[in-house]
């Protein structure tokens, strides 16, 4: 079964409470089974619009993906999120 891939590319426009969104992610990661790739870091932006903040993490499916997302443990995590930033997200299935 193919993996399945978080993709977000992020401002962050409110560290302080941007920290406590990433914070209330790991419960959702972990139950889910996610493995962090990227998370910030070093970065070229060699097309497009960019953003500073760039953020890969890998899921045991595609399904799985899905459900974190849609997951209570990420929908209060994502909530602590408004106000601090903007974030695009995309949910790919890999090869």
């Amino acid at each position: 079964m193919p993996k399945g891939y978080w993709i977000a590319h992020v401002t962050v426009t409110n560290p302080d409470q941007y920290q406590l969104y990433a914070a209330g992610t790991r419960e959702a990661f972990q139950k889910y089974g996610a493995n962090i790739l990227a998370r910030g870091g070093a970065f070229r932006q060699l097309e497009g619009d960019g953003h500073p903040r760039n953020v890969v993490i890998e899921f045991p499916s595609l399904q799985a993906a899905i459900d974190c997302y849609n997951s209570p443990e990420y929908q209060a995590a994502k909530a602590k999120r408004e106000g601090a930033g903007i974030a695009n997200i995309v949910l790919v299935e890999g090869v």
